[in-house]
């Protein structure tokens, strides 16, 4: 496959999306769990999302329990958590895998196209160097390393950034609005 746009994902319903659907939006696609230290983060997504979908920015939630099982639960109860707790209104897809033998192959591609993270200050690459020793499904270059590596998509389907666990959402923010303003 040559474009983001020649991708199928599932939803939390089980339907079936064409990632085609998704032209000309900025997309921020980010593997996440309701149980991990950097769930939090949810809190500036829907921020985003409140701000920018009006504008053409989408968020493509993928709910992983690979790293830590730290997404338990069916996909409604995860679903309901977010929506309850943060008040999520951004799409969510079906319990994803992101590494591996049965990772989704929208994964497979982001990891492509952007293996490796920057990885910025001293308190987040001791957080990631921690979190490197305990994440047993990151085992080749440009796997997903936890919970909350996020994927930035230009309009035109282009993977332009990619940002670890980490990362703060709101920090990221001036990257959106340029894509947007392009």
């Amino acid at each position: 496959m040559k474009s983001i746009y020649d991708y199928k994902i599932t939803d939390r319903s089980n339907k079936e999306i064409l990632m085609s659907d998704y032209k000309g939006k900025v997309l921020l696609i980010v593997n996440t769990a309701t149980g991990c230290g950097f769930t939090p983060q949810y809190k500036g997504l829907e921020y985003l999302y409140e701000h920018y979908h009006d504008k053409g920015f989408e968020i493509l939630d993928f709910p992983c329990n690979q790293f830590g099982h730290q997404a338990p639960g069916t996909t409604d109860e995860i679903h309901d958590f977010c929506t309850a707790k943060y008040q999520t209104q951004f799409d969510q897809m079906a319990k994803t895998e992101v590494n591996g033998d049965n990772e989704e192959p929208l994964y497979t591609y982001l990891k492509k196209s952007i293996p490796d993270e920057n990885v910025k200050g001293l308190k987040n690459k001791m957080a990631m160097k921690a979190i490197d020793k305990i994440s047993k499904t990151a085992t080749k270059k440009g796997d997903i390393r936890w919970n909350f590596t996020k994927f930035l998509v230009d309009r035109k389907g282009n993977v332009v950034k990619r940002y670890d666990p980490t990362s703060d959402p709101m920090k990221f923010e001036d990257d959106i609005v340029k894509l947007l303003s392009e």
